[in-house]
């Protein structure tokens, strides 16, 4: 009877239906993925931990985020809760529904009300603070004058600027310093700028999903583009501004690669020239040209990428000729950073901590899809993010604080949404509910300091 038993049981797992086998392999990998995602960002903190008790100067008091740990419950919270519910559940469905031109509007202006609400958590003042911190641009604002004097001088005075100045090309504080010059000056119109700019990458990112995935993906990764944790340092940071300009700079390389004629090559000098843009906006996002890279490698398209590089140039040019010498700053950056904090911060400790921020950022769902992507489309923009933040993890350039660092390239990676929508309205509602609650408690739980 024993054996008999036995024989059944195993004849019945031989029968058993490839769908069965594979659902069952499909929620041991999402459970074994989740429980990563907890563990890196746990092993996080405590190596950080360990490096503050043992006394060495990190400044991460929220380890593995920048902040300090502080609950709020208050009525910030009911208000991001029930912007959090009505995107959970009527996202998917307007996704679906909704015209493509309207649709890009209407996920840009719910980035930005996502965005905004998580901010509000701790005040309306919280749109403005972050910018007005003496580590921040607009500290240095008065002391651009002369733009011309400025760019000569900036690598040589690089030290008496603030830390985020010190840490960046010059192209930021030239912004900030225009608007002053035009009436728009102040942390106000700074925030609008930077929420604006982070809402607008958006629209660029599923526009370039469409064009390489098609537009069925495009939508479903709609939601998760909205709804995502990086949205806590969209309103207020200027690596969301930086993220809106890349965003559209690799999108238009993008559109380049799957036209022809004319049309092609306005694109990629337009994306050409946002990447020069976004060159002097900061140094590490130089790398996200690996994405069109190798959307026009896979189309054989090289004529696109030239293009972009003939449009970049006019922007190196001119800052060359106004004084500024793109390499020179990145080395004098490099210099300030490893003399301060980069220097005393542990190269192992905080590489396991940037992929931490990098989970946090994207979500536990992304983490879950991004090991469910199997359209080879897709992954030339999702595989080609996670090689460009790979590579700035190892460079040893950014160690820690890079949760709104890290913005530019996570935007890339939230598409993987997409396959976890494909065919389940419900299960997309059910991950998306997950990351709305994951959003939530680092916003409630990490005061942030931008």
């Amino acid at each position: 009877m024993v054996i008999g038993a036995a024989d059944s049981a195993i004849a019945a797992r031989r029968d058993a239906s490839p769908g069965t086998r594979t659902a069952s392999w499909s929620a041991r990998t999402t459970f074994a993925v989740l429980v990563s995602w907890v563990i890196v960002i746990v092993v996080a903190h405590l190596l950080l931990d360990r490096l503050q008790a043992a006394g060495v100067r990190i400044l991460i008091h929220a380890a593995p985020l920048h902040g300090k740990f502080e609950l709020r419950v208050n009525g910030g919270l009911l208000a991001v809760l029930s912007v959090a519910a009505f995107m959970v559940f009527a996202g998917p469905q307007l996704a679906r529904r909704v015209a493509w031109r309207k649709l890009l509007l209407v996920s840009t202006a719910a980035a930005a009300l996502w965005a905004v609400s998580l901010a509000l958590v701790d005040g309306v003042q919280k749109l403005t603070s972050p910018l007005e911190a003496h580590t921040e641009y607009l500290t240095d604002v008065a002391n651009v004058g002369s733009p011309g004097v400025f760019l000569t001088t900036f690598v040589d005075r690089i030290g008496h600027y603030s830390v985020h100045v010190q840490g960046h090309p010059p192209g930021m504080l030239l912004l900030f310093s225009a608007l002053e010059r035009i009436g728009l000056g102040g942390s106000g119109w700074a925030a609008a700028l930077c929420i604006a700019g982070g809402a607008a990458a958006l629209p660029a990112v599923l526009i370039a999903v469409r064009e390489v995935a098609g537009e069925e993906i495009a939508r479903l990764a709609t939601p998760f583009l909205v709804v995502t944790p990086a949205a806590i340092w969209v309103a207020t940071s200027a690596d969301a501004f930086f993220m809106g300009v890349s965003a559209w700079a690799v999108a238009l390389v993008v559109l380049a690669t799957g036209r022809r004629g004319r049309r092609s090559d306005a694109y990629a000098l337009s994306g050409g020239l946002l990447f020069g843009a976004t060159a002097f906006l900061s140094y590490g996002l130089v790398l996200l040209a690996v994405i069109p890279a190798a959307v026009a490698w896979q189309r054989r398209r090289l004529r696109p990428l030239a293009l972009a590089t003939i449009g970049a140039t006019p922007v190196f040019l001119g800052f060359l000729a106004a004084g500024f010498w793109w390499v020179a700053g990145l080395l004098a950056t490099r210099e300030r950073y490893f003399a301060g904090v980069g220097g005393r911060r542990p190269y192992f400790d905080f590489l396991v901590a940037n992929a931490a921020c990098l989970a946090i950022a994207v979500g536990p769902a992304v983490a879950v899809a991004l090991v469910r992507v199997r359209d080879r489309r897709l992954w030339l923009l999702v595989g080609g993010a996670l090689v460009v933040v790979g590579a700035a993890m190892i460079s040893g350039m950014s160690k820690g604080e890079v949760e709104r660092i890290w913005l530019p390239f996570a935007i890339w990676l939230l598409p993987a949404g997409a396959v976890l929508a494909a065919g389940r309205e419900r299960a997309a509602t059910g991950w998306l509910g997950l990351q709305a609650m994951a959003a939530i408690v680092v916003a409630t739980v990490v005061k942030a300091t931008w």
